[in-house]
């Protein structure tokens, strides 16, 4: 199987599902890593490893999702539920600003009386002020919950964030693109057509996203497969991802629990998804979740590119996951792991070397 498959990618073949399951269930983790790096040296020959300055500022922790896996989420009475208003959110951005940031990731899940205006007017007055930072925000599921909560179809009211400053859609509440497994972890949250229909009109109208994949829940070999192939097809369809994430699921704190997936897995589903993902240019490396020295290692297995400098970051860290991180410490892992570091855009235009 191995020698069929590296004919495949010797010929630009892409892989089909029998043979992804096979890398991910039965080839040896080492081997799988080579291919993935040797497919990361021929998409990004230049030994360039990316980052954006960026800040996640989660605007609220209220959510009627209320998934299994999230450690995050509040009700609306609880007393340490939060909805920020517009001068904190501004004073985040601000210190964004003040470290050279140039993107802003703002999430806050399914609030129950947010509607379209509310963000409008934000994301209006982000751009006035902030014309550098890029308003990269929102997850499908929030879009589609602001749509349903302001009587507006999704197309209008993606239309209209993007007219108030929305740039770029994350790629959020993707977690593992099979129905059966989102009933099980994230009932009240959309169906993933319905997440794949956000991103084809977010690319359809100019918007480029990320995509994602949260794994190591409920999920079987076979649905993590099957989640990297419909993201493929979905860039076969649109060319609107510019980067794809994969990262573990932190069970502490959450409903669901459990154990957490192993490096080793983390590892070869990352090395899988640069193999199978051969339309999408970027594969991001987790040092949120995993760490410093995992993310170097990532850094072999076909990751070309490890995300943001997080100046701030709420969700993954009420799962007891802290890891922390500095501009200069990115920079330094980077470099010691053999690499040109340098900063980019959110859309990857670089904006400079170190």
């Amino acid at each position: 199987m191995m020698d069929a498959i590296k004919d495949n990618l010797s010929q630009a073949q892409p892989l089909d599902r029998k043979q992804a399951l096979w890398l991910l269930t039965r080839a040896d983790l080492l081997a799988v890593g080579r291919l993935a790096d040797g497919i990361r040296r021929q998409k990004h020959p230049h030994n360039r490893v990316t980052f954006v300055v960026d800040r996640n500022v989660n605007y609220s922790n209220i959510c009627e999702s209320k998934c299994r896996f999230c450690a995050f989420y509040r009700d609306q009475q609880d007393p340490d539920a939060y909805l920020l208003g517009y001068d904190e959110i501004f004073a985040k951005v601000q210190e964004l600003v003040d470290h050279d940031g140039t993107q802003l990731l703002m999430q806050g899940g399914l609030h129950p009386t947010l509607q379209i205006d509310w963000f409008e007017e934000l994301f209006r007055r982000l751009r006035e002020r902030f014309p550098q930072v890029q308003i990269h925000s929102l997850s499908p599921a929030e879009v589609i919950h602001i749509a349903k909560l302001s009587g507006i179809s999704m197309e209008e009211c993606l239309s209209r964030l993007q007219a108030a400053g929305l740039a770029s859609v994350p790629g959020g509440g993707a977690e593992v693109l099979v129905d059966s497994v989102r009933q099980e972890i994230s009932p009240n949250k959309i169906g993933w057509r319905r997440w794949a229909d956000v991103m084809e009109e977010a690319h359809r109208i100019g918007m480029r996203t990320t995509a994602t994949m949260m794994f190591g829940s409920r999920e079987t070999q076979e649905d993590i497969v099957e989640h990297l192939f419909r993201i493929r097809e979905i860039q076969g369809r649109t060319g609107g991802f510019t980067a794809f994430i994969p990262w573990t699921f932190q069970p502490d704190n959450t409903e669901l629990g459990g154990e957490p997936a192993s490096g080793i897995e983390y590892l070869k589903v990352l090395a899988l998804s640069r193999i199978v993902l051969d339309n999408i240019d970027n594969i991001q490396g987790s040092w949120v979740t995993q760490g410093d020295r995992l993310a170097q290692v990532a850094l072999h297995f076909g990751a070309n590119d490890l995300g943001g400098t997080m100046l701030e970051e709420n969700v993954v860290a009420a799962a007891g996951c802290s890891f922390r991180m500095s501009q200069e410490e990115l920079v330094a892992l980077i470099r010691d792991a053999g690499f040109v570091p340098a900063r980019r855009t959110t859309e990857y235009k670089i904006l400079k070397e170190y």
